[in-house]
């Protein structure tokens, strides 16, 4: 919910040279998205079906989206909705529990599964070839669910552990609940979406029963298929599988003929809740239905307020420093929506004047017209985000379903944008004057105090709300495994040629690497510099980070708010991604406006001036944002883990509320201009721009730059001496869930066991299929998640599990992670299971490779790991090249429960005596005594 300190891009301000004049008088080009292609039709059960095909992609995405979400919950049973996006995805008359997760991630693929007020919807990500078996597994969910105890008590158990995750272990997840409780006064979209408890706990199996055969079938549902196959075959395969299926049996409706009374008079609410560092202030209105003609007005309004840093209210509350952060949710849906907006407050500041600001920046975009600036502004910043999003085929069935959902139209995405591109400033006062009224407001704040629902209690009575009729027949039972119909098999691959990527050299000896990965007319260019967090000098951690964040807050020709409002206008972005071992500074822009965004990230590059007062305004805000990751425990546990893992060594830098009052603005600029160097820079385009235009763009920005200090040198052992293992506690009484991570120190990414080790993780904990998720979540249903990384670094890295769960669990979720890392080498994957692994990695790296950000992403990570660029085409070959031997043996050698530390966040009294069985030697440090500032965290 806070901005984080990584925020920008990182320069050098010393002998460097200006951007090239011709770039810098580059004018906006205006942005234009693709319009979505798409072939419609309807089954005459009622299903309808919607294809967007593209045959440059090596994948297909198979969604259905069900016109079912929150608002249908039944009265007394939120969160059902929600619940059934969980029941639907694991177990049908032909499928047993979690098959559908196999079918899609050992063949390479990805599957997930969303929920919101209007809908819910499931959807897969595979190669091509496996079409005919991901809608199988559809049809199946749709017509031949099992919805039995298995199922049921599972999957709400893991819904209240994603409850206690997203909701009271966060200081600030109880603020959707906020928003919800006082946006609607009769609209079902007053209660939680995620649910609550109490009524999960007393549902019953025949309530879900009910709520399935009331809702859920073809002629609620929309089947939109994106990517590369044959529209023929598709129509043929959709009517083998889905044809049969008969409609609902009891069609109820599903319309919600509510709606919102206007509120007439304002309200004042002070909510409370445990675990809150700094108090929140905001407003809140009612706003119409997602098919209302106002609605692109209200988007273009609620970007000149509140998108990017050239917004309105980041300049009135940000950048005053009254405020950590702004923000603004603008939440639509069919009947009814709301526009919040919220500052977290600077801890010094004033309650009521900054609620002021907030009110005097909503007064006058009523009172005076938005300027042309800004309106073009907002407009070019909606663009370039559907821009973004319309870069691959999945992401174009995404934003064509969720219009879709909203307004029952295909076209709704496409017809959006031409209002957006239509509206006026006269229309953006006028919806400002008609919703945004005084009136009509709901001013609330969110304070620290109990954990009381009837601080922020809306005074309108609760409705009653629909309910079901009874279940009828008989639950649906899995198939004995003779008489199981099995998936159809794979087809045949398509043939995709993808562009091979060039490498080339700048006039200054910058090394270039470039390649065109799309047809959407956007592209991204990264820069790679050495010097990440590992170089931040003893007692000031947070340098290097510090350094990133207030890159692009001034040059020697550009204010920060100038470098703001030049980017925006033109619909582009820049961001720098911190590590241990450098920064990625990305510039993501429309093709067409590139060169004039480029000409800004080379400004910022290589001429950043860090004023004193933005780097007073940057380090205040990032010390009040660690004061609320300090009462987040996933965060904490986090952090605490880094300190654990390396110690006082160069990894185990963590910025911390001391360390970053030390750095001064010197030794930002002695830092970077001895980091970010020409001579140890390189330079990575993609997207949508051929390269040869890449390469001259780069020349154009980057050619000339030279410095003559030396740059600096990389240390050879940034990770330092391994540490013996430990079980650290930190004791967090008011934490509404725990937090737990357990891993071991691993080779770097250099290492002969690189790929072995990668492997051995996949088994352990890379996706759903991963042997944590089956052991925590699906077995014992103990947490919303759990997995393990194994990042990448240049010297030795963590392979490290991570979960949470209430805090009872803690200690048993500890002792699952330590049983499973030791059996990664005493009961290690068989060949074939491994096998199925290799396929998963490698679809994931397949897909990145498909966007110019994962691209840059995957190129970038090599570059600045001293490897060889042309290793992200040989990733499969390498995966490939490991034997079931070789992956047990590097487990057995490195990855054992009593080599692992172990961290736990949380409420100690719940799980500490049971955690003292597992590991004897436990070290418990109060959250007020922790010092991050040591190894010892003493």
């Amino acid at each position: 919910m806070l901005r984080t300190f990584l925020a920008a891009g990182s320069a050098l301000v010393t002998l460097a040279a200006a951007a090239p004049a011709a770039a810098q008088a580059s004018p906006p080009s205006s942005i234009k998205a693709p319009r979505i292609d798409f072939t419609e039709w309807r089954l005459p059960n009622g299903l309808r079906v919607i294809a967007i095909p593209d045959t440059k992609t090596a994948t297909v995405t198979t969604s259905m989206w069900y016109e079912v979400g929150s608002k249908h919950d039944p009265q007394g049973r939120s969160g059902f909705s929600h619940l059934f996006e969980h029941i639907l995805s694991r177990k049908t008359e032909n499928m047993p529990y979690n098959m559908v997760n196999r079918l899609t991630e050992d063949v390479g693929g990805t599957r997930n599964a969303s929920n919101s007020d209007d809908r819910t919807n499931y959807f897969e990500i595979v190669p091509a070839q496996y079409l005919e078996t991901l809608l199988w597994t559809h049809a199946e969910r749709m017509a031949r669910p099992v919805v039995d105890k298995e199922v049921f008590e599972t999957e709400r158990n893991v819904v209240k552990e994603e409850l206690r995750q997203r909701i009271l272990a966060p200081p600030y997840g109880r603020v959707r609940m906020v928003l919800a409780e006082n946006a609607y006064d009769v609209l079902p979209q007053r209660r939680p979406g995620i649910g609550n408890i109490a009524e999960l706990d007393a549902a019953t199996l025949d309530d879900a029963r009910a709520f399935h055969q009331a809702y859920y079938g073809p002629d609620t549902a929309t089947l939109i298929v994106a990517g590369n196959f044959e529209l023929a075959k598709l129509r043929r395969l959709v009517d083998t599988y889905f044809k049969p299926i008969p409609p609902r049996a009891n069609k109820l409706s599903l319309a919600i003929t509510a709606r919102e009374p206007v509120r007439t008079a304002p309200r004042e609410v002070v909510a409370t809740a445990p675990n809150v560092p700094l108090p929140v202030a905001g407003m809140l209105w009612k706003l119409p239905g997602a098919s209302d003609p106002d609605l692109a007005a209200i988007e273009v309004l609620d970007a000149v307020l509140s998108s990017g840093d050239n917004s309105r209210m980041h300049r009135a509350l940000v950048r005053t420093g009254k405020a950590v952060s702004y923000n603004q949710a603008l939440d639509t849906s069919e009947e009814g929506g709301y526009l919040a907006g919220f500052a977290v407050l600077n801890p010094t500041a004033d309650k009521a004047e900054v609620a002021g600001l907030v009110a005097a920046e909503f007064a006058r975009v009523r009172e005076q017209a938005v300027t042309a600036a800004e309106l073009a502004e907002a407009k070019n910043e909606l663009f370039a985000a559907s821009l973004r999003q319309r870069e691959s085929a999945s992401g174009r069935a995404f934003e064509l379903g969720e219009a879709l959902v909203l307004t029952g139209d295909p076209r709704a995405a496409d017809k959006r944008l031409d209002r957006i591109a239509g509206i006026t400033a006269a229309d953006v006062q006028r919806v400002a004057r008609k919703y945004l009224t005084p009136q009509s407001v709901v001013n609330w704040r969110y304070e620290a105090g109990p954990d009381d629902p009837k601080s922020y209690a809306n005074p309108a009575r609760m409705p009653v709300f629909a309910s079901v009729p009874p279940a009828t027949g008989a639950p649906a039972v899995l198939r004995p495994e003779g008489e199981r119909q099995a998936p159809p098999p794979a087809g045949t691959a398509p043939q995709v040629a993808r562009e091979a990527f060039t490498q080339g050299t700048l006039g200054n000896g910058i090394p270039v690497i470039v390649a065109q990965t799309g047809a959407v007319p956007i592209a991204s260019m990264t820069l790679v510099l050495p010097g990440g967090s590992a170089t931040d000098p003893a007692g000031k951690a947070g340098l290097a980070s510090l350094a990133a964040a207030l890159a692009d807050q001034g040059t020697a020709t550009r204010s920060a708010p100038e470098i703001a409002a030049a980017l925006e206008s033109l619909g582009a972005q820049i961001s720098a991604t911190d590590n241990p071992d450098g920064t990625y500074v990305s510039l993501t822009a429309p093709t067409a406006n590139l060169a004039a965004a480029g000409a800004i990230l080379a400004d910022v590059v290589r001429n950043a001036s860090y004023p004193q007062h933005e780097l007073d305004l940057e380090r205040k805000r990032t010390i009040d944002g660690l004061q609320v990751a300090l009462k987040d425990p996933g965060s904490l546990a986090n952090m605490v883990a880094t300190r654990v893992f390396y110690g006082d060594a160069g990894y185990g830098s963590v910025a911390t509320v001391n360390s970053l009052p030390r750095i001064t603005r010197e030794e930002l600029v002695a830092w970077r201009t001895r980091w970010w160097h020409p001579q140890t820079a390189k330079i990575v385009i993609s997207g949508g721009i051929a390269p040869a235009r890449a390469t001259a763009l780069a020349e154009q920005l980057f050619g000339d730059w030279r410095q003559a200090q030396a740059p600096g040198v990389v240390s050879r052992d940034p990770a330092g001496p391994a540490r013996a293992p430990a079980t650290v506690v930190i004791d967090m009484p008011t934490a509404g869930q725990a937090a737990v991570v357990a891993g071991v120190r691993a080779p770097a990414r250099t290492s002969a066991d690189y790929y072995p080790l990668v492997l051995a993780n996949a088994v352990l904990g890379a996706g759903s299929n991963g042997r944590l998720f089956e052991e925590i979540r699906t077995k014992r249903a103990l947490s919303y998640g759990a997995y393990s990384a194994f990042p990448s670094r240049a010297d030795e890295t963590v392979l490290a599990a991570s979960a949470q769960t209430k805090n009872e669990t803690a200690d048993e979720v500890a002792h699952v992670m330590l049983g499973e890392l030791g059996r990664l080498g005493t009961s290690p994957a068989a060949a074939d299971a491994l096998e199925r692994r290799r396929l998963f990695l490698g679809g994931s790296f397949a897909r990145a490779l498909e966007t110019s950000a994962g691209f840059n992403g995957i190129v970038a990570g090599l570059l600045l790991q001293g490897i060889d660029p042309n290793e992200a085409a040989r990733y499969a070959e390498r995966l490939a090249s490991v034997s079931p031997d070789a992956a047990a043996d590097v487990a057995r050698r490195l990855v054992t429960g009593e080599r692992a530390s172990v961290v736990i966040v949380g409420n100690a009294s719940a799980f500490l005596g049971d955690l003292k069985k597992i590991r004897p030697d436990v070290t418990v440090i109060k959250a007020s005594d922790l010092n991050l500032d040591a190894g010892t965290l003493r």
